[in-house]
């Protein structure tokens, strides 16, 4: 009886530590369940911007003309072909531009033998008159036909450079590597010179152009500092520089803006719309770490830890990022708040925290 007594006595002890470890282990209301870590949002001094829409443009687009007459033989490129600079597009039959280089070679080895002649000639009565033998009259006239003949020479070998340039004309090379965005001409086809043969650009280098109006325009040729947005990301290309029109379009009364983009920026092509953020001045926000950051359709937002130690989504209205790991809220949220660091993890918890829904 007395062994039965001690065995009870035991596993009620036992029973007693079991219930408060359990306890022990259980979160108390109000607080957030183990694991989920939060942060505190500061306070920061971001920029001020005004978003206005921009269209992307290439810094090299041209047109190749013809420079010489002919007829197109040959087409190597058609649109939306990539080009390497220095490729040939296109040429032209060069049949009459090499017989052009031929006659002014020939012309021109006539007056080098004309003028080796003359400089014979002149040597020959130079010996003669200076020992007195012939008149200064011969003197000067050989001295003369030496000077013909040698402008006649460089007057030759200037027509073979000219018929030269004429015969490289009939091959048109790139003068930048890009893509073919338009063929003017046909093969067979007849060009002069002025006729356009293909338009292209490169699309390594891009610029943005805006148009200012003119209410802001003096604020934003103070800051001199704009962010340029693709496809609603919050990520800024990089931009190089800004370029400020002088004058305002008389219809519109707004100031051209001009900014250059680092070269080798991806994913941009002429003629799209980008959102560009014209810096006005300073603004006090608030900054958090990027990755608490949860996107839900088109909801921004953030796990607010409450006074109860629940998470709570809010939506937020973000800024510009500060850093690679930090960006800036601009409304819905203050400084001193806490949020969560994971969102996923804070959905998780929150959804475990949720009443249950009896079913009578």
């Amino acid at each position: 009886m007395k062994v039965l007594q001690q065995w009870v006595l035991v596993v009620g002890l036992s029973l007693l530590a079991a219930c408060q470890d359990a306890e022990q282990t259980q979160p108390a209301a109000g607080e957030t369940k183990p694991g989920l870590q939060t942060v505190q949002a500061s306070a920061v001094g971001a920029p001020e911007l005004h978003y206005l829409d921009g269209h992307v443009e290439a810094v090299n687009q041209s047109t190749l003309s013809a420079q010489t007459s002919g007829v197109i033989e040959k087409l190597s490129y058609d649109v939306d072909d990539y080009v390497e600079q220095g490729k040939e597009i296109a040429r032209i039959k060069s049949k009459n531009q090499q017989a052009g280089v031929q006659q002014a070679q020939a012309a021109s080895d006539e007056a080098q033998a004309r003028y080796a002649e003359a400089q014979a000639d002149f040597k020959r009565i130079s010996d003669i008159y200076a020992k007195r033998l012939i008149p200064k009259a011969d003197y000067d006239a050989a001295n003369a036909g030496l000077k013909a003949a040698e402008a006649r020479l460089a007057a030759a070998k200037a027509q073979v450079t000219q018929a030269g340039e004429q015969l490289g004309y009939t091959s048109l090379v790139a003068p930048f590597s890009g893509i073919v965005t338009k063929r003017h001409v046909e093969l067979g086809e007849a060009v002069n010179p002025g006729t356009p043969i293909m338009t292209g650009i490169s699309l390594d280098q891009m610029r943005v152009v805006v148009e200012v109006p003119q209410r802001l325009i003096a604020q934003v040729r103070k800051e001199k500092k704009a962010f340029v947005f693709q496809d609603g990301s919050n990520k800024s290309l990089p931009v190089k520089s800004l370029t400020f029109f002088p004058y305002a379009d008389p219809k519109t009364n707004a100031f051209k803006v001009r900014i250059e983009l680092a070269e080798g920026t991806q994913d941009l092509f002429p003629g799209m719309f980008v959102k560009v953020a014209f810096v006005m001045g300073a603004q006090n926000a608030v900054s958090v770490p990027e990755s608490a950051v949860v996107v839900r359709s088109e909801v921004i937002g953030v796990y607010v830890i409450n006074k109860d130690g629940k998470p709570a989504l809010r939506q937020i209205r973000l800024g510009k990022k500060l850093d690679d790991n930090n960006i800036s809220v601009l409304a819905g949220l203050d400084a001193g708040e806490t949020i969560a660091l994971d969102p996923v993890q804070a959905a998780i918890s929150l959804k475990q925290q949720a009443p249950e829904v009896k079913h009578e």
